[in-house]
């Protein structure tokens, strides 16, 4: 495991982009693996900026993204459908056919995951899988449990991501209680792993999932068994380790 230690937010962003950027490059028809929430943000800033100036080519790209709400309508300004068209897609070349997220408008929780699985099967695997790191140690939406979930499911959401998300809603009923997100097995298939982490908040999971025992109990453990994972974390983040 790689980590790399930026001095704060915007550092963070920039090294992060870097990375995605040397990996379209390298492979200009690469899957890549995307998230959501507030950490990727700025990184996506950074690429869109590098592509405005010419330096990057997404026409090739393929992607597939980590997870997205159950029941939200793609138009709903909070499924992750929508926030990755307002941070990426829409501003770069990148051919919005080959742009793929789980259906969260498929009620048939099984029908959805099997759909998507085989989309990600279909593309041939992810070159680089970007994540966040949740507080409890999520990622994507493999929240702590029992045993390490493999491809695409269904979750219940616990309630301290429900909280979370709060913020985002009207009001805590209307926050989406359940979410399709892949497993474990399918992030830690990816080639390479980019995880994106920041805020004296996330001190304490960063210690727990990078620097202590590989347990379900904290999802992001597993990523000390994968092969080239790099770690782009701000001071604050890295401040217990």
């Amino acid at each position: 495991m790689n980590i790399i230690k930026a001095k704060d937010y915007d550092e963070m962003s920039r090294r992060a982009a870097n990375i995605i950027a040397a990996q379209v490059l390298s492979k200009p028809e690469c899957v890549l693996g995307l998230a959501t929430g507030s950490t990727p943000i700025g990184t996506y800033k950074n690429l869109v900026e590098w592509y405005n100036r010419g330096d990057l080519d997404f026409s090739k790209v393929t992607s597939v993204n980590l997870d997205e709400y159950k029941g939200l309508t793609k138009d709903n300004d909070q499924s992750y459908y929508y926030f990755m068209n307002d941070n990426l897609f829409q501003h770069v070349n990148i051919n919005k056919e080959r742009t793929f997220l789980p259906d969260g408008t498929e009620s048939d929780s099984e029908k959805a995951c099997k759909a998507y699985n085989d989309i990600i099967h279909s593309v041939g695997g992810i070159d680089l899988q970007l994540l966040g790191l949740g507080h409890n140690g999520h990622i994507g939406f493999n929240e702590p449990c029992d045993c390490f979930e493999l491809e695409t499911h269904c979750v219940d959401l616990t309630e301290s991501t429900i909280k979370a998300n709060q913020r985002f809603f009207a009001t805590y009923d209307d926050v989406p209680k359940q979410a399709y997100t892949m497993g474990i097995k399918t992030i830690m298939n990816a080639k390479k792993v980019l995880v994106v982490v920041s805020g004296a908040d996330k001190a304490q999971i960063v210690k727990d999932a990078f620097f202590g025992p590989v347990t379900p109990l904290v999802p992001a453990s597993v990523l000390q068994l994968h092969p080239d994972v790099t770690v782009v974390a701000d001071e604050a983040a890295l401040s217990l380790v």
